[in-house]
């Protein structure tokens, strides 16, 4: 596999800081040497759990979920287990209101959808232990880089006003991944399977005596030749380290470092080629290279019995280069297929990132009604290279002259600050509310090093929410809340052309009402939801106008549930919902010349199923577990145009709808003894050849794959 990369022909250039900025950081950098050096009044302290810190979105105790007042999911360490899941994206399957849009398996890029948001978006914040993954929140694209699953242990989805506590593009709520804790000794699993696909993990541990001091690493890499022949080779390295500080202190590090090589492209297959079965890669010498290197420090000081404090620094640094051959548009749609050119244009970008956020939590009695309170500062200072290498087939990494060498060449920053403040109120043993406050501002520049002009924008949002839960029984509690959430336009949207765009960020005002609970071996959540956009920018195919104009209201709101039920003899059954009737348009679209565009009011918003199903049934005896499970996912338009049959384009993206499909998948786990562990499962067990999306062509769905492996622990 093809795998030399282009080195980036340029230098990085962060701007200084204004001097009451640097002190604005200097003081969230500074707040808990500031607190250390005030007396802690209570003697008490808690017990230290040998376990490193991380910032969690919800927590792993039933009162930690009872305390949201939003929608909460958890995928724990048990489900990803049973489900064996090649990717995030797999596991989040088990979450209601979230539509996974599988255009690999590998899941290199994410395609991540919530209620009724468009899949192709990125309006959910998606972190890994409390740090962004996005590799730009505001300069690029936030769908470059997706954890890989083998460091994932579990996952927290949260919405509601409580996903206020995180930002930016919290419209669709928060997804946490929460990596694996270091244990004492050695884990090694590998595995085999279909389209020669061979994977190994390492995992290894190891503490102190007293358990104050932690250190572990995982380490994972996976070759393939993909389905479809999009081959892919990955190297991922996790590690970790903490000590205790004293008795109420804990710092963690972690270092990770991710290499992917994928030999994927926007191109897929024309349409009679996807009829009569084309299972060739639609774009052989196209390929998506990407690494990422991130350093994170975490500190948690324990005050006292009613005051934590918690400050998170992180740093990621990462390059996207995507090598893409130009084509014959004519001679494509006369043979039906991609003919190529003998030119190769280097898409490629490299970001940078900077972050601290510090967070107090404080049980108090404010008014006289007892409550906690949580109180967070957060800088972060991003950085996106943005260059265009032209090439030639024989050469295909390097610049020709030819050509004229760089196509393009700018560089997009952006520096945000955001302050959030929330306290809950416990206004009766079962009543609590929960107001909140986020307020964010951020400046975006870009400079063009070719023609040498720049452009900036700044904004300030201001994000006021308010959530409430009641406790109905033991086994039933009420949620509710509203909210203004809020994802900022992309520099490339924001300063198209150098110039200041004038746009605003996209808003809504969200609502949910929900219950929640347990009786007897009967869990559930059930959620109605809705979300009202003043100004939201749709990605679509067939309109790029909108990529750059607030494109007016849109309307999404639903319902969604889950259930988790224990039954007789060792086995078990879940099931979720989402079911979204509404996710349109509502009112008139606007070009960015200002005259209206005429899409229809009331036309879907793309990539929206109307309806979403998971179910399943596992069942477990001694050593043995398995699962068979199913996903449905409904029918979704492509284009803002609500297109019918699918229409081809060899100048841009094919537009049509996209026909519901249903896949079954079946795991199995056998525990021999302590230290050896089978595993197997099969993906696509009916082989449904469905459509999964529409870009430069047809996406097809990964079709029926087997994997079979072994996990040695000492």
């Amino acid at each position: 596999m093809l795998s030399s990369r282009h080195v980036s022909i340029h230098t990085r250039n962060f701007a200084a800081i204004p001097r009451f900025r640097r002190a604005a950081l200097a003081m969230a950098i500074a707040m808990p040497a500031a607190l250390a050096a005030q007396p802690v009044v209570e003697s008490e302290r808690q017990a230290r759990v040998s376990q490193l810190p991380q910032l969690n979105v919800v927590g792993d105790a039933e009162a930690n979920v009872s305390r949201q007042t939003g929608a909460v999911s958890l995928v724990s360490s048990d489900d990803m287990e049973s489900i064996q899941p090649r990717s995030t994206e797999e596991a989040l399957k088990r979450v209601p209101g979230i539509h996974i849009k599988p255009e690999e398996e590998s899941a290199i890029v994410a395609n991540i959808g919530v209620r009724g948001i468009s899949s192709a978006d990125y309006k959910t914040l998606i972190l890994e232990d409390g740090v962004p993954v996005a590799p730009g929140l505001f300069v690029g694209n936030g769908r470059y880089y997706n954890p890989r699953i083998q460091r994932i242990d579990n996952i927290e989805v949260l919405k509601g006003s409580s996903a206020l506590r995180y930002g930016p593009g919290n419209i669709g709520g928060v997804i946490n991944y929460r990596t694996k804790e270091p244990q004492d000794g050695v884990a090694l699993e590998t595995s085999i399977g279909s389209w020669d696909t061979y994977k190994t993990t390492l995992e290894l541990g190891g503490s102190s005596p007293s358990q104050d001091g932690i250190f572990g690493a995982v380490i994972s890499w996976a070759d393939s030749d993909g389905f479809m022949d999009k081959g892919y080779e990955t190297t991922d390295a996790m590690i970790k380290a903490g000590t205790a500080i004293g008795e109420d202190q804990w710092i963690g590090v972690k270092f990770g470092y991710t290499e992917n090589d994928a030999n994927i492209s926007y191109r897929g297959l024309f349409l009679d080629e996807y009829r009569r079965g084309a299972d060739d890669n639609p774009a052989p010498d196209d390929y998506y290279l990407t690494g990422r290197t991130s350093f994170d420090i975490n500190h948690i000081w324990t005050v006292n019995r009613d005051l934590e404090l918690e400050t998170l620094v992180y740093w990621s640094e990462m390059f996207r280069d995507y090598w893409r051959f130009g084509v014959d548009g004519g001679a494509s749609a006369a043979q039906g297929s991609w003919v190529y050119t003998d030119n190769v244009n280097g898409n490629n970008r490299n970001f940078e990132r900077f972050g601290v956020e510090s967070r107090l939590t404080a049980r108090n009695n404010l008014f006289n009604v007892s409550g906690e309170a949580e109180i967070g500062l957060r800088y972060m200072n991003e950085e996106m290279v943005d260059q265009t290498i032209l090439a030639v087939r024989d050469n295909p990494r390097t610049p020709d002259v030819g050509r004229g060498g760089l196509g393009r060449d700018r560089v997009d920053t952006a520096e945000s600050y955001a302050l959030y403040a929330q306290n809950r109120f416990d206004l009766s043993q079962r009543w609590a509310v929960t107001p909140g406050l986020r307020v964010e501002y951020y400046e975006q520049s870009r400079k063009d090093r070719q023609g040498g002009g720049t452009a900036s924008a700044s904004n300030t949002e201001v994000m006021p929410g308010l959530g409430t839960t009641f406790q109905l029984s033991p086994g039933a509690q009420l949620y509710g809340s509203v909210y203004k959430a809020f994802s900022p336009a992309l520099n490339g949207d924001a300063l198209d052309g150098l110039q200041d765009q004038d746009l605003e960020a996209e808003t809504s005002v969200n609502l949910e009402l929900g219950v929640r609970g347990q009786a007897g071996r009967v869990r559930y959540e059930a959620t109605a939801f809705r979300m009202d956009f003043s100004n939201q920018i749709i990605p679509a195919n067939s309109n790029t106008n909108f990529q750059r104009t607030n494109g007016g209201e849109t309307v999404h709101q639903g319902l969604e549930g889950s259930l988790e039920v224990a039954l007789d003899g060792g086995f078990d059954a879940f099931g979720n919902v989402t079911w979204v009737p509404d996710a349109e348009f509502d009112g008139d679209r606007f070009a960015a010349d200002g005259v209206t565009v005429t899409t229809p009011d009331g036309n879907r918003i793309p990539y929206t199923p109307e309806w979403i199903a998971n179910a399943g049934v596992g069942y477990e005896n001694g050593g043995l577990r398995t699962q068979l499970s199913a996903n449905y996912t409904g029918s979704q338009f492509t284009d803002v145009e609500n297109s019918g049959d699918i229409q081809e384009n060899t100048s841009g993206f094919f537009t049509g709808k996209v026909d519901s499909y249903t896949t079954v998948d079946f795991t199995t786990r056998y525990a021999v003894n302590r230290q050896l562990e089978l595993f197997g499962s099969i993906k696509n067990l009916t082989d449904e050849r469905y459509i999964a999306s529409l870009r430069q062509g047809i996406y097809v769905g990964p079709e029926r794959s087997y994997e079979a492996g072994v996990r040695l622990q000492f």
